[in-house]
């Protein structure tokens, strides 16, 4: 079934919802929560459309809209939208979080009611509109879009030191915003294109119609990777997230690690490597050394936390340190890996900080050192938290393993040794989460307010079971996932192996030969012509 202006109406939903919910004087909360988490919904089973459509095998965009009376075209401004393997299930992650996370608040959430579901509603369509923007400026605009209604969130509704983590977060994203601003317009006027829309931009710049040189292909990588980086976060550009976390509400944590986080590493791969591949190039050995690092420090530091949330935050930086790596390995299993890892951390860390979250409505206090035992008062609870803790480790059966093991087989080809200290990533991600269960949920019942806590209702089991099922899911049947994911990875790759290609072919030690065997681990992708369709 086709609907017309399907990614408009996906995207623009939830925010008409918003408007609606401000709007409405006099209405109950429980009318009003139940109002945001059935038009989340009816936005969720709107986006399985995109799958059910989704041809196989599918290379390029299998969607694109563009609305005429949305545009500048004065200025080659236009709301051009896209779906193809790369923002496929980032758009589902989204959809399919938000309503998770408006149930979890039902209880927690008591002032300013109508303001808070709304701007999750608000939320949601700049999240969605990130992902599916296909035009420079939307894209800015709506990366922009996101930055309010989560700076409102925590400033709002946050913990103790919530003013300090909102404007922390903030100022971090916005200058990386700002240096991305400068980064599009300088590009617009360079390439002569007369249009920011993407496709048009890298099909000119793919073709040799425009050209950069490598001095402003670096500079305009930078500023593109910087705003990019921050979002992730990469090391040394993560400081703003374990406050933000620490301190949001538990909805926004959920979405802020489940969603806001992978619209960095989405950011990269949809902008810096087609559009800047000598320079993604150029910078890969450094940036994938920064990712490492990541890894290590974030698994380190996660190891000495006292507070859950915290801990969890910073597993984010080790997780994502992952995913940045996957992506500068530039073979199809290191990007394949990256996707599916970005999925897989939104789904794992989503419900780490839920679980964290419904713990906290009862005890009000995160601290470890406050537990143990709890999983003789709260069994049910203590066997969900070991499933998800698993998956976040990357059990092999849960969704967490197979994106890891895509993510080192695919580095492991371009740098061995870099890839070998990524690996002890894993295994401290198995200390810090496991040290935390067993702290926890073990040993004696030291605590006499944790011996009657009541354990999952029937509203936090509807939360939690859906994650669980996709946990187990993605871990024994990817390839869903994967097959979508191939076309658009091999896109996204053919710009940085041609720029490769003509290096080698360049170098005076460069000898062709015959039908190369491929070494052991290493991906060979024949090049495909990229089809760009407004150019």
């Amino acid at each position: 079934m086709k609907i017309p202006y399907l990614l408009a109406l996906l995207t623009y939903l939830p925010a008409a919802g918003g408007i609606l919910v401000l709007l409405v004087n006099g209405a109950q909360e429980k009318v009003i929560r139940w109002f945001a988490f059935l038009l989340s919904a009816a936005v969720f089973v709107l986006s399985l459309l995109l799958v059910a459509s989704y041809p196989l095998p599918a290379a390029g965009y299998v969607l694109e809209e563009t609305l005429g009376w949305l545009q500048v075209p004065q200025l080659g401004i236009t709301h051009h939208m896209g779906v193809d393997g790369v923002n496929l299930f980032l758009v589902l992650l989204t959809t399919f979080l938000t309503p998770i996370a408006i149930l979890s608040s039902f209880t927690a959430v008591h002032r300013k009611v109508q303001s808070y579901y709304a701007l999750l509603l608000f939320l949601e369509t700049g999240m969605l509109g990130v992902f599916l923007a296909l035009d420079l400026v939307l894209f800015y605009l709506f990366w922009e879009v996101t930055l309010v209604p989560m700076y409102l969130l925590i400033g709002i509704w946050g913990g103790e030191r919530r003013i300090y983590a909102a404007v922390k977060f903030i100022l971090y994203t916005m200058v990386g915003s700002l240096l991305m601003l400068v980064a599009i317009l300088y590009l617009h006027l360079q390439t002569g294109t007369g249009s920011f829309d993407l496709l048009r931009i890298a099909g000119q710049l793919s073709s040799g119609a425009a050209a950069l040189t490598r001095t402003q292909e670096l500079w305009l990588f930078l500023a593109f990777f910087v705003a990019f980086a921050i979002k992730v976060p990469l090391f040394p550009f993560h400081t703003w997230l374990p406050d933000a976390h620490v301190e949001a509400p538990t909805a926004g944590s959920i979405l802020l690690a489940g969603v806001l986080l992978k619209m960095g590493a989405y950011g990269i791969l949809r902008f810096c490597l087609p559009l800047f591949p000598h320079a993604s190039t150029a910078f890969a050995p450094l940036i994938s050394l920064l990712a490492v690092i990541g890894i290590i420090y974030g698994a380190l530091v996660a190891l000495v936390q006292t507070d859950m949330k915290k801990l969890i935050a910073y597993s984010s930086v080790s997780h994502l340190g992952f995913v940045v790596l996957g992506i500068f390995s530039f073979s199809l299993q290191g990007l394949q890996g990256a996707s599916y890892q970005m999925l897989n951390h939104g789904i794992s860390t989503g419900a780490l900080f839920l679980i964290v979250g419904i713990l906290y409505e009862r005890r009000h206090t995160r601290r470890i050192e406050e537990f143990g035992g709890i999983a003789r008062s709260m069994p049910h609870y203590a066997a969900a938290t070991l499933i998800i803790a698993l998956s976040s480790i990357g059990l092999p059966g849960l969704n967490g393993f197979v994106g890891e093991f895509l993510i080192l087989l695919g580095s492991f080809a371009k740098n061995s040794a870099l890839t070998a200290v990524a690996v002890t990533g894993v295994f401290f991600s198995a200390a810090y989460l496991l040290w935390m269960y067993q702290r926890v949920y073990f040993g004696p019942l030291t605590r006499d307010e944790n011996r009657q806590l009541a354990d999952l209702d029937r509203r936090e089991w509807a939360c939690l079971i859906p994650l669980i099922l996709m946990a187990v899911w993605m871990g024994i049947y990817s390839q869903p996932f994967l097959q979508r994911m191939e076309g658009a990875s091999r896109n996204i790759l053919h710009p940085i192996q041609s720029n490769q290609l003509v290096a080698r072919e360049a170098s005076p030690d460069f000898r062709p030969a015959a039908s190369p065997k491929p070494a052991a681990g290493e991906s060979r992708i024949a090049p495909e012509p990229r089809s760009f369709p407004h150019e």
